[in-house]
Formats: C-alpha cells, sequence, structure tokens
C-alpha cells in the first residue's frame, strides 16, 4: 500500500493530523492505530474511564520502573490504545494551559509557537458551549465540543466557595485570559457524551475516499533509506506489512510511542541503540530524553456531605443512575474525572500559578479498588511545571516490548517544595467554612502528618502520589544537541518524518495536556499542507 501521507498513531493529535490533511482531496492518507475501533461503549459514556483504564483492550496497560522520587515505587501509567489514543479514556478535562507556557517555547528559539501564534488552532478546534457572551477568545464552530461542567455537587460548592474565603479568586473561565482562579471544569463533552479526538476528527471524515484507516496495526520500525523516512513497517494480525508514503511520515504515537518507535527504526543515542543491536541510522541523542509528567498527591477529606461514594454503594442506586442516564444523558454517568479545579500559586511574588487542584465528589485508595465505602471527597494537587525530568529507553529491539519509563519524579528541591506546599494549601483550604462544618474528618495524609511538618508530608507524598496521566517532552521541538524536531516538526536529519503530538512539547503545558495535544495536531497539518505546495 502506499499513501501520500501515513500518520502512525490515531490519538488525540492524530486524529486531528488524518482530517485536516484529508480534507484535501489532492492527497491520500493512511491512518495506522494500534488498537482498535472505538467501539466500546464505556469509551462513550463520561464516566466510562473507570471501565477503560486498565482494559487491555483500550490501555496500553505501560508501567514505570522503580521510580527514586517515589521512594522506590512503579506505578501505573495508562495510555489509550484505541481510535482517539488517550482522549478516549481520559477524563474529558479540557485546560489549554497559560499563554506564558507557550510564550516560553518561543524564547527557547521555536518560531511560530508564541501564544499569539497557537491560540487561532485552539479557536479552530473547539465549540465552546459556555452560556452568555462569549470570550473572543474561544473557538465556536470548531469539531470539538466543549462544554462548561453542568453536573454541580454541594462538596465542590463549598470547596470553592471555602478557597475564595481563603482568599483566592473565582475565575468563570480558566482557558481566558488569566488561568488562576477557582471554579468548575470545562469538558469535551457533547449532549451527556464524549467527545474524543475521534468522535470530533473521525467521524466526520470516515467516509472520505482519500482516508484509509487501519486498526489494530502496530508500528515495528519506520522505513529509512538514505536518510529519508519512506515509509513503516506495520504488523497487522501478526504479518508485518510495509506502508509506503510517497511525501511523508507523521508520527503521533505518544509521549512513550513515539520515542519507542524512533529508537527501533536506529533514530536515538548512538550508544543506546548499539547496546541493543540496533543499526545506527541516525545519531539523535535526545530521543526519548526530557520526559515531564504532572505528579498528584490526593488529599481526602471525610464528609457528612452526600459523595459518589455512598451514592453508587450498591446494585439498586446504580441500577437507578445507570437508568437515568439511559433516559436522558444525564446524572452521575456524565460525571468527568473531576468537577472543580484551581489553579493557584504557592507563593504571591510567582508570575503566574505553579499547581493545579482537582476536586473530585469520591474518593478511592486506586481507581480498580472502587470507591471508599465512607462519604469523602478529594482535593488533588499537582505542580504544573516540574522541574524534574526523566528519560524513556528500550528494553530489548523488540517492538512488542514495552520501553522503560523513568519518571524521575520530585528530584529537585523546588520540586519537593511544591508538593509540599500544595498539599498544605489543600488542608488549609479545608479549614475555612463553609467547607469545614462538613469535614468530619481527614483520612489522607491523616492525623499523623502534622500540617507544618516537612519531611513528613514529604514522605507521605513520595510514598502515595501517582500520575495524573500527562506525559510529554520526549521528542522535544528546538534547536539545541537535544532537540529532536525542529519549529515545525521535523525530525532534525531524517527527511520526510514529523512528530506530532505531547512529546514536541520542550516544557509541559500548565494544566492537562489534552487541549495542547489537539493544538498540536491542527497547527502541524498546516505546515504539512503549506510545505506540499
Amino acid at each position: 500500500m502506499e499513501f501520500d501521507f501515513v500518520i502512525i498513531g490515531a490519538g488525540s493529535a492524530g486524529c486531528a493530523v488524518a482530517n485536516r490533511l484529508s480534507a484535501n482531496p489532492k492527497y491520500t492518507v493512511a491512518l495506522i492505530e494500534a488498537g482498535g475501533k472505538d467501539s466500546n461503549p464505556w469509551i462513550h459514556i463520561p464516566v466510562g474511564y473507570f471501565k477503560t483504564m486498565d482494559n487491555p483492550k483500550t490501555d496500553w496497560r505501560y508501567r514505570t520502573e522503580s521510580d527514586p522520587g517515589l521512594n522506590g515505587r512503579d506505578i501505573p501509567w495508562p495510555r489509550g490504545r484505541v481510535l482517539g489514543g488517550s482522549s478516549s479514556i481520559n477524563g474529558l478535562l479540557y485546560v489549554r494551559g497559560q499563554p506564558e507556557d507557550f510564550t516560553h517555547w518561543r524564547q527557547l528559539g521555536n518560531t511560530g509557537w508564541a501564544w499569539d501564534d497557537v491560540l487561532p488552532y485552539f479557536k479552530r478546534a473547539e465549540t465552546w458551549k459556555g452560556d452568555g457572551k462569549i470570550d473572543p477568545a474561544r473557538g465556536t464552530d470548531g469539531p470539538l465540543s466543549v462544554s462548561p461542567t453542568r453536573l454541580k455537587r454541594d462538596i465542590v460548592d463549598k470547596w470553592i466557595d471555602s478557597a475564595v474565603a481563603a482568599g483566592y479568586k473565582r475565575n468563570p473561565d480558566y482557558n481566558g485570559s488569566d488561568q488562576e482562579g477557582v471554579g468548575y471544569f470545562q469538558l469535551t463533552l457533547d449532549k451527556g457524551r464524549r467527545c474524543s479526538s475521534a468522535v470530533a476528527y473521525l467521524k466526520p471524515a470516515r467516509y472520505r475516499k482519500n482516508l484509509t484507516v487501519i486498526t489494530h496495526a502496530q508500528a515495528e520500525k519506520l522505513l529509512i533509506k538514505d536518510g529519508r523516512t519512506t515509509g513503516v513497517t506495520v504488523n497487522i494480525k501478526g504479518a508485518s506489512q510495509d506502508i509506503m508514503a510517497r511525501r511523508e511520515v507523521i508520527l503521533s504515537a505518544g509521549t512513550i510511542g513515539s520515542p519507542q518507535i524512533l529508537m527501533l527504526s536506529g533514530v536515538g543515542a548512538a550508544d543506546e541503540l548499539k547496546q541493543q543491536g540496533i543499526t545506527v541510522v541516525h545519531n539523535l541523542p535526545g530521543v526519548g530524553k526530557n520526559l515531564q509528567d504532572h505528579l498528584q498527591a490526593r488529599p481526602v477529606f471525610k464528609t457528612d456531605l452526600s459523595t459518589i461514594n455512598i451514592e453508587t454503594n450498591n446494585l439498586l442506586k446504580q441500577g437507578m443512575i445507570a437508568l437515568q442516564y439511559a433516559l436522558t444523558q444525564t446524572g452521575p454517568m456524565t460525571m468527568a474525572a473531576s468537577l472543580g479545579t484551581a489553579f493557584l500559586k504557592t507563593d504571591p511574588t510567582l508570575d503566574t500559578p505553579d499547581i493545579q487542584f482537582h476536586i473530585q465528589p469520591f474518593s478511592a485508595s486506586a481507581p480498580a479498588d472502587g470507591p471508599h465505602k465512607f462519604s469523602a471527597f478529594t482535593a488533588s494537587v499537582l505542580q504544573m511545571r516540574p522541574e524534574s525530568t526523566g528519560h524513556i529507553a528500550l528494553k530489548s529491539a523488540n517492538w512488542r516490548d514495552h520501553p522503560a519509563i523513568h519518571p524521575n519524579y520530585l528530584a529537585t528541591k523546588l520540586d519537593q517544595d511544591t508538593i509540599v506546599k500544595g498539599i498544605q494549601i489543600a488542608r488549609k483550604i479545608a479549614q475555612f467554612e463553609p467547607l469545614k462544618a462538613n469535614i468530619t474528618g481527614e483520612f489522607a495524609p491523616g492525623s499523623g502528618v502534622a500540617l507544618d511538618n516537612y519531611d513528613a508530608t514529604l514522605t507521605w507524598a513520595r510514598d502515595n502520589s501517582v500520575t495524573i496521566y500527562h506525559p510529554t517532552g520526549t521528542c522535544k521541538m528546538g534547536q539545541d544537541d537535544m532537540a529532536v524536531v525542529d519549529a515545525r516538526l521535523r525530525v532534525h536529519g531524517i527527511k520526510g518524518l514529523r512528530v506530532a503530538d505531547c512529546s514536541i512539547m520542550p516544557t509541559i503545558t500548565s494544566g492537562n495536556t489534552n487541549a495542547p495535544a489537539i493544538m498540536i495536531g491542527e497547527k502541524i497539518s498546516d505546515m504539512i499542507l503549506e510545505d506540499a505546495k
């Protein structure tokens, strides 16, 4: 098979690229996805992430290596393995990040990536379904439906009110000109159903004769001849097959998959490739490096208010909730992974917020364990711009083997200080009214960790924190020796090959990463079509 463009990975960015390129009938486009179709009904029910994460049919089920920053723990790293990628299994939370994030990318030498450059692509992607007057920064006719949270809960309302009482401001639109403040999340949701990248971008394009979508097709390696990428070898139902690209291959396999495929193809740090017996095609030492992620600490508070924990603790209650959703597409089954959020500063002298909260009207020791038996809520907090960086490394030259993931969490003093301050802020907000009157106890960290005990708080964070699923940076954009792609996302030293996913981020954005991933797909599509002329 031969096409003009071959896209590897039908995730948040890959689906956008496939739609925009195939909109031009002049070009033929192949979209290759290792997973299957997004036919599992739990994908489309907002609360279905409980069923799709850790499901081998929809999740790669990656796991990190033992991490020193987590006191030697290894933790799950879910990533979507299905049409829509992680946008089909994520928590539906829509966060662009701060304008300063992208200004910083431009200051690093990446022409065309400042806020004013990327804002048109955020707008092009979305249809904002908020109430009242529409902010000029919001999109009104894009394929991605973005809605304010309609499902409100008393415990979340009280948390927001208490944060305001603690001195933080309300912000009805953190995706507007100013991110700072507290409020409810915005969601990739449409009429009670998930609006994944596959729903937004692939569904409208599925009948185009020039677009071929191939599922259950895992990339083995890129085909590179005389410094140019000519195609990719994929494994389809156990058989290897070459799919050729007349113009370009776009690698959109994600922060783990994209560097892995590059390394399996001989593009990466030469000495590391040789150790795995891989012939070096191009020495590019930054492949797999610069790994950044958001680490969440999860304080849990018991409450006398109703929460999901006790509203779903028997089959009759679950059945009533399911019936409500089936009849009206409303109710608890439309709930995203979090309802309330806050973008706050741990130090008032900072220019922009450095921590983010995810307020959840439920609690669990781990998603697989189900909710706690008591009524409680979670005030998850993360550092938005960690200094610590890790790396992805091959375990073998076999494309079937997951790579080794070394996040290197909490490796710097700044990161340690910030997570401790974030936990302290979570506990302090819980001491303000109206929330305080409805808290019956602190479950975690608990009374054994004093509010002002830095060492004990940090130890608790190391022992209990987990990823909030935002890996980035492993094929970073730039001009320095560790950069993998240039500002047009072309792989340095290899013609006919680009990367389009969160791996190209030189620094992680301030918040959830799905919206920036889709923006990257939108932006690279224009660059590819411009260069094709």
